[in-house]
C-alpha cells in the first residue's frame, strides 16, 4: 500500500478511529490491533512475504531473551551471530543472490571460461526487507552490548518490527526509541495529531509536486543520454537530486506524521541536506537513521575515530562501501559509495567532519553569507555528480553518461517530453528551495507561521499545487522501495 494512494487514505482514518476509541483503554489490545493493521498494510502488497517479517521477528525476539539471560560471553556472542547471520542471509538471498551469481559468471567469463547464468532465480525483492532486517538486528545488538533490556511482550516486539508507518522505507528505528513507546501507554493529543497531519501534507507535496513531476524529465534524459548534449545531462542529474530528495524525504515526513497521529514519535530522517556545507554535514542530514545505524553498529565497533588516522580512514571506506551495497545489488551503488568515501576522507583528515553538527546555515541571519553559498553549491555539485552512478542502470552507462558530458559540452534548451514549459519547473524548484531554507531550523514544523491566515494560505497553496501536478499516469511508487 502506497502512502500516496486512495487505499491508504481509506485505510488510515479507519485504523486511527479504531486505535484511539474502542481500543485505547488497554495497551495490549491497542498494540495487537496496531500489529494486525501493520500486517494488513504490508500484506496488501504481497501477503506471502509476511512470513519473512514474522520469521525475523521470532528469531530476534528469542535471541534477545537468550543473550540477556546468558552468563557466558561465548554463548552470548554465539547467539548474537545467530541473529546477524539469519538476518543477513535473509537479506542476502532475496536482494543479492542473483548479483553474486552473475558477477561470478562474468568474472569467470573474463578469465576465459564460457559459462551461462543458469543458477539465477526469478526472485521478487520483498518491499522493506533492508529496513526491517536492520531494525530487528539492532535489537539483538543493543541487548548484546547491554544497552537494552529485552521485552517479554511478543506482541509489542512484533509491533515494533512491523509498525506500518515506517515498515517499508524507514526511518530505521532502534528499540530504545520505538519499542519503549510501544510498551508505554499512549495518550491522545490533539496537537500531536494536527502536527502529524501537517507533516503528512508537506510530505505529500514533496512527493507529488516535486518528485513525481520531475520524474518524467529525469527518466527521459537518463534513458536517452547518448542523444543529449552536456547541458541537458547536467540538468537531468541535477533534477534527479531534487527528485530523490523530494521522494524519500517526502516518504519520511509522511511516516513521521502518521506515527504522530498514533502518539508515537519517530526519529527525524532528513534535516535539510540541501543546505549542507560539506559532505560530512550532508551525511549528518541525509538518511539520518541509516547513517546512525552504521555509525553505532559498524563504525564504532571497528574503532571509529578513536584509532589511528589510517585505521579511521579504513573504517570510513568500509562504512561507505557497505552503505553503497545496502542500497542495491549493483556495482553502480558500490561505485557511488566509493565516491562518497573519497569526498568524505579529505574533510575528515582536515578535522572538519564535526564542525556543523549543532548549527544550521545562516544560524541567526535571514540570508547565508557568500562563503556559505559557495560551500553549499560545491557540496550540492559533488553529491549530484555522484548520483550519476546512483541513477544509472550499469557502470558502463554511468561512465558513458559522464563521457557524453565532457565530449559534447554544448548548450541546448531542453524540451519537456510532454511539452510542458521548463521555466515553470525552474520557478517551482527555486520557490521550494527558498521555502525549505526558511523552515531549515525545524524539519518537523513545515507550516510554522504566527498568523493563522498565512498558515491557511500555505495549506491552500500546497493542496492546490498537488491537485494541479497530480498525474495518474506517472508511477507513484517511492524510489527507496526498491532498496
Amino acid at each position: 500500500m502506497l502512502f500516496n494512494s486512495l487505499e491508504f487514505f481509506l485505510f488510515l482514518p479507519v485504523v486511527f478511529i479504531l486505535y484511539w476509541f474502542p481500543f485505547y483503554k488497554k495497551i495490549k489490545i491497542q498494540n495487537l490491533f496496531l500489529l494486525l493493521a501493520s500486517y494488513v498494510f504490508y500484506g496488501l502488497w504481497d501477503w506471502r512475504f509476511l512470513f519473512l517479517i514474522l520469521a525475523s521477528t521470532l528469531v530476534d525476539f528469542f535471541v534477545g531473551q537468550v543473550i540477556y539471560s546468558s552468563v557466558s560471553d561465548k554463548k552470548r556472542k554465539t547467539w548474537l551471530w545467530v541473529s546477524v547471520i539469519f538476518n543477513i542471509s535473509l537479506l542476502g538471498f532475496f536482494k543479492y543472490y542473483n548479483f553474486f551469481i552473475t558477477s561470478w559468471v562474468d568474472f569467470l567469463s573474463a578469465m576465459g571460461y564460457d559459462l551461462q547464468s543458469t543458477w539465477t532465480l526469478q526472485i521478487i525483492l520483498p518491499v522493506g526487507i533492508s529496513f526491517y532486517t536492520f531494525q530487528t538486528m539492532s535489537y539483538s545488538l543493543d541487548i548484546y552490548y547491554k544497552r537494552l533490556t529485552p521485552t517479554k511482550d511478543f506482541i509489542s516486539f512484533a509491533t515494533f518490527v512491523s509498525f506500518f508507518p515506517q515498515l517499508v522505507a524507514g526511518p530505521i528505528e532502534r528499540a530504545s526509541n520505538l519499542l519503549s513507546q510501544i510498551t508505554s501507554k499512549r495518550v491522545y493529543s490533539y496537537t500531536q495529531c494536527t502536527d502529524g497531519l501537517k507533516l503528512i501534507l508537506w510530505g505529500l507535496f514533496k512527493k507529488v509536486v516535486i518528485a513525481d513531476s520531475i520524474a518524467p524529465i529525469v527518466d527521459d534524459i537518463f534513458a536517452n543520454y547518448s542523444t543529449y548534449p552536456a547541458s541537458t545531462l547536467i540538468l537531468g542529474v541535477s533534477l534527479f537530486s531534487f527528485q530523490v530528495y523530494g521522494d524519500f524525504s517526502g516518504y519520511s515526513d509522511i511516516a513521521i506524521g502518521t506515527a504522530k497521529m498514533f502518539g508515537i514519535e519517530l526519529m527525524s530522517n532528513f534535516k535539510f541536506p540541501t543546505f549542507s556545507r560539506n559532505v560530512a554535514e550532508y551525511w549528518q542530514r541525509w538518511h539520518v537513521s541509516l547513517s546512525t545505524w552504521f555509525r553505532h553498529y559498524v563504525y564504532i565497533p571497528l574503532g571509529g575515530s578513536r584509532v589511528s588516522k589510517l585505521k579511521s580512514v579504513r573504517n570510513i571506506i568500509i562504512i561507505f562501501l557497505v552503505s553503497g551495497f545496502w542500497h542495491g545489488a549493483n556495482w553502480t551503488f558500490i561505485a557511488w559509495g566509493v565516491l562518497h568515501a573519497i569526498l568524505y576522507i579529505p574533510v575528515f583528515l582536515m578535522g572538519r567532519n564535526r564542525i556543523y553538527m549543532n548549527n544550521v546555515v545562516a544560524e541567526n541571519r535571514w540570508f547565508p553569507s557568500l562563503t556559505e553559498i559557495l560551500q553549499i553549491s560545491l557540496t550540492f555539485s559533488l553529491v549530484t555528480f555522484s548520483r550519476v552512478f546512483f541513477r544509472s542502470e550499469s557502470i558502463t552507462d554511468a561512465f558513458a553518461f559522464l563521457q557524453q558530458i565532457f565530449s559534447n559540452f554544448t548548450f541546448e534548451t531542453y524540451q519537456h517530453p510532454m511539452g510542458y514549459r521548463m521555466i515553470d519547473y525552474f520557478i517551482l524548484l527555486v520557490a521550494f528551495t527558498c521555502y525549505e531554507f526558511r523552515i531549515r531550523r525545524d524539519e518537523r514544523a513545515p507550516f510554522k507561521f504566527k498568523s493563522k491566515y498565512v498558515r491557511f494560505a500555505a495549506y491552500t497553496l500546497v493542496i492546490l499545487a498537488m491537485l494541479l501536478f497530480y498525474d495518474d499516469n506517472i508511477d507513484r511508487s517511492f524510489i527507496y522501495f526498491q532498496f
